[in-house]
């Protein structure tokens, strides 16, 4: 008897990078470097196999007092860290003292320079900066330019703070720029309509941050959709590449229930660059176990 390729496949042995429909390939970018939510949040380790494998990952940082930064993506330090009170008010000698909450050390942009060069020259790594350009000032960006003017491997970096963004273009033009102006759109949407977030939207890239990619939720790729606006298509039309976030299974072991696969299903339709989630091999292996029939 034949052995259904998709059903007999190794889940664990599928690394979660790339999905393709109709000759369109889409990458699975690790959220928060993460492969699978039983990951550790910000894993190192899961950074160092995702630079062996040329994976897409994303993580975000904070500044430290110093002008540096710190990967975390919480502004208080309660949240994900043995240390209390805002991540800005210490610098990088405080923060060494403390710990993520499992025990681990925490992640600097010193040792995201020096991880770089080990990289898969396919991997893409995404910074996305939780602090805006007022909190963040020359300093950081300085700091940014100092450690990343030359990296060898490719980085972007992201945020919806457009002044922020134009500014790390203009220091760090070997470096690609991403935006992320869902939050703006829903408002947009849901008071004005479709035509206004497509004017809006084309107005930012258009604009000074002169993005690489687009990040949107999904959840609003879809819903204009529905209003015949394609925002995928709008930004492929200038040149932009589009990130949907953050899809995960419920139930990553049973894969897709019958929803998520109709809103996962219509989503690739759309052609995205790069879909954003928490478990990218167990998405892998729910998508070819349904396009396989």
């Amino acid at each position: 008897m034949r052995t259904d390729p998709a059903s007999a496949m190794d889940t664990a042995a599928l690394q979660g990078l790339a999905l393709s429909r109709e000759g369109h390939v889409t990458r699975l970018k690790w959220h928060r470097l993460r492969r699978r939510l039983s990951d550790p949040l910000f894993s190192a380790e899961v950074m160092a196999d995702g630079f062996a494998a040329g994976a897409s990952m994303e993580l975000d940082l904070r500044v430290r007092r110093d002008g540096g930064f710190v990967v975390l993506h919480d502004g208080l330090l309660e949240g994900e860290t043995t240390g209390q009170g805002p991540v800005a008010d210490l610098a990088i000698n405080e923060l060494k003292a403390l710990h993520f909450q499992d025990g681990r050390p925490l992640i600097f942009t010193e040792d995201l320079a020096a991880m770089l060069h080990r990289a898969n020259p396919g991997a893409l790594l995404q910074f996305d900066m939780k602090d805006d350009f007022a909190a963040i000032g020359s300093n950081g960006v300085s700091h940014l330019t100092a450690l990343f003017s030359e990296t060898p491997t490719p980085v972007i970096v992201s945020g919806d703070s457009l002044e922020l963004i134009a500014e790390i273009g203009l220091r760090l033009p070997n470096l690609q720029r991403g935006i992320d102006p869902t939050d703006k759109l829903v408002g947009l949407f849901r008071r004005h309509g479709p035509r206004a977030v497509e004017a809006d939207l084309l107005a930012d890239l258009r604009g000074p941050t002169q993005p690489d990619t687009v990040y949107l939720a999904w959840q609003l790729v879809l819903e204009a959709a529905k209003e015949e606006l394609d925002l995928i298509a709008l930004c492929h039309s200038e040149g932009k590449l589009v990130d949907a976030w953050t899809f995960t299974l419920k139930d990553p072991g049973r894969g897709f229930s019958d929803e998520e696969w109709r809103d996962f299903s219509a989503l690739m339709a759309l052609k995205p660059d790069q879909i954003t989630t928490d478990e990218a091999p167990a998405t892998e292996a729910a998508y070819l176990r349904r396009v396989n029939g």
